[in-house]
């Protein structure tokens, strides 16, 4: 496993056990249990992408890091921020869960360009193994 796959499958499981932490506080009753329950849902959702992330063959490390980068922060700032505002009734800061959610969308756009890419990379690579070999 790379550093970068472990890197991110680390960024997982922190994003799990938030989840998961934040699903059993809302459902035993804690104040703002809706937004609780979004904040978990939000976490869980990206920890397995977060997985598959660091299994994909994407080329370079940055098209895994900018991705993983983006979801990872994107929760903590949509995630951290609706928490604060279900316990505390204040808010992580000013924008702080619209800012999360765009880091979200970028890091869901990303994946698919990086996913693109790769297949572009793949065809090139394909090519020019073809090419080797009808040279022999």
């Amino acid at each position: 496993m790379t550093k970068t796959a472990v890197f991110l499958a680390v960024l997982a499981g922190l994003l799990g056990a938030g989840g998961v932490a934040g699903a059993a506080a809302a459902s035993h009753g804690a104040p703002g249990a809706d937004r609780l329950m979004l904040a978990a849902a939000m976490a869980l959702v990206h920890a397995p992408a977060l997985v598959a992330l660091a299994a994909l063959p994407l080329g370079s490390v940055a098209w895994k890091l900018l991705p993983g980068l983006g979801f990872a922060s994107g929760v903590a700032l949509f995630s951290g921020d609706l928490s604060m505002r279900a316990l505390t009734g204040e808010r992580l800061f000013a924008m702080a869960a619209p800012t999360g959610g765009v880091l979200l969308i970028a890091g869901w756009l990303l994946l698919a360009l990086a996913a693109l890419l790769s297949l572009r990379r793949t065809s090139r690579d394909q090519i020019a193994a073809t090419t080797m070999i009808s040279t022999r």
